[in-house]
Parts: structure tokens; C-alpha cells; sequence
């Protein structure tokens, strides 16, 4: 997995991002900006906000965000998106989110919602977001995660790639926590949330080949053991669905 091929895959399909009710709702997003707790003076940074839904949810409640993301296409997307509902205290920027170009302790909070299992150095990317988090500063991190058993973890992520060659590697919750406290964060709260997934409108999403939407099926129904249990496929045909996991963590810097 490459930035490029980040920015490729993303670019093309920025609308259907915004579009997506997987985003725009949710109950991983509610409880971000529950843990998260935003304050009217803070400032904040949202990582990879993709169609902005997260952006414009933690913007209602502080006084600015900076939403920062690789790909051009997805930022002028989730701009219109933002501006349509009539939210003006974001400020969109391009940039690398495993190598912020922002100054040491600049923020009140940071979010990154289900973006950092594209990222090619996560813990990098989690040690530079904590740079950049005030003292008392807290961070809200939701993302895909996978199984702890080793094999059907790996499974999960060669079924993810699949779909999306820009995916990088989702990990067990525990493994997420470790990279989080290797930052220097201490995590103050660690829960996971089942994310039911309509088979279909998934690759639709991403524009998953016909070929590829084969050997999808065949890897969904044809999983065992802890992999099985984890995806829990349903209902055949047209009416597919299955599951996805999101962790997320709310983690805090230490004060000074």
C-alpha cells in the first residue's frame, strides 16, 4: 500500500463517500463526539476525515477544526458537504497524516475516524498526532479492527485488500491500544461497536470489479472458525450482509 494509491482510490470515489449513511451515521461517530467531550474554546484537528462527517460533528461544538487529508478530490468533496450544512468554522488542508505539518502542542483535540488502517506507519502516525496534542489534550481514534486470532486476522485483511487495494492493516483492539500508549498517551477509555455491512453497496462503494465481487462472495461464505464468527455472514443474494468491528479509543496527554 502506497499514499498514491490512497489518493487514487479515494479521489475516485469522494462522492460516494459523502454520500455513504455508513458515515455520515453511525454510532462509532455519536460516541466520538461524546468521549471526545469538545469545549466551545478548543481547537481541533480531524486526521483523514474522509466525506467530513467527523469534522462536522466536533466542529458544532469548538470554536475550529482543521480537517487534513491526502487526497485533493475527497477534500473539496467534504467541503461542499460541510459548507452545504452550513458550518464555517473548518479549515480544509492537504497533508500527510502520519506526518503532520503543524507545531508541537497546537491542539485541544484530535480525531481520526476510521482512517488508520490505510495509514503505511500507524504508529508513526499516532506518536506525531500525540506531538501535536497541548498537555491534557485528549484523542479520539476510531478505526476498523480484526480478530486476536492471529490467522483469521490476517484473513480479515486479505478480505478487506480485496475490495480495497488501498487498505493497509486493520489489528486487534489491544494491538491499537499498545500503539496508542507507546505515544506517550494514556488510553482513559477502550470500547468496540459492531458495524453491521450491506454486502453489495460495500463494494459498490469502491467500485469493486465484477471478478473481484466473485471471489469477494466466495471469500464471506466460505470463512471459518474465528474468521466466521467475526464477519457472521447473513442472507444470500442481494440481501448479504455481514459484519465489521470499530474500536475506539479515547486516550489523553500527559499534563505537564
Amino acid at each position: 500500500m502506497s499514499r498514491i494509491q490512497v489518493q487514487k482510490q479515494f479521489g475516485e470515489n469522494a462522492e460516494r463517500y459523502v454520500a455513504s449513511k455508513v458515515h455520515a451515521q453511525g454510532a462509532s461517530l455519536d460516541e466520538m463526539v461524546r468521549l471526545a467531550a469538545p469545549q466551545p474554546h478548543w481547537r481541533a484537528l480531524d486526521v483523514a476525515p474522509g466525506g467530513g462527517h467527523s469534522a462536522l460533528a466536533i466542529a458544532r461544538h469548538v470554536r475550529s477544526v482543521i480537517a487534513l487529508d491526502i487526497t485533493l478530490p475527497m477534500l473539496h468533496a467534504a467541503r461542499t458537504f460541510t459548507a452545504q450544512q452550513g458550518q464555517t468554522n473548518i479549515r480544509w488542508v492537504q497533508g500527510d497524516g502520519g506526518r503532520l505539518p503543524f507545531e508541537k502542542d497546537a491542539f485541544d483535540l484530535i480525531t481520526c475516524r476510521v482512517a488508520l488502517h490505510h495509514f503505511p506507519h500507524q504508529p508513526a502516525a499516532i506518536r506525531d498526532w500525540a506531538r501535536c496534542l497541548k498537555p491534557g489534550g485528549r484523542m479520539v481514534l476510531v478505526d476498523n479492527v480484526g480478530p486476536e486470532d492471529r490467522d483469521a486476522n490476517d484473513y480479515i485483511n486479505a478480505f478487506e485488500k480485496l475490495r480495497d487495494p488501498s487498505h493497509g492493516r486493520v489489528h486487534p483492539p489491544a494491538q491499537l491500544i499498545a500503539f496508542i500508549e507507546a505515544a506517550g498517551l494514556s488510553v482513559n477509555k477502550a470500547a468496540t461497536l459492531r458495524k453491521p455491512m450491506l454486502f453489495h453497496p460495500w463494494m459498490a462503494r469502491m467500485q469493486v470489479a465484477p471478478s473481484r465481487r466473485e471471489r469477494l462472495a466466495r471469500m464471506l461464505w466460505q470463512s471459518e472458525g474465528p474468521a466466521r464468527d467475526f464477519l457472521n455472514p447473513q442472507n444470500r443474494a442481494e440481501n448479504t450482509t455481514f459484519d465489521l468491528w470499530e474500536g475506539i479509543f479515547l486516550a489523553q496527554k500527559p499534563k505537564k
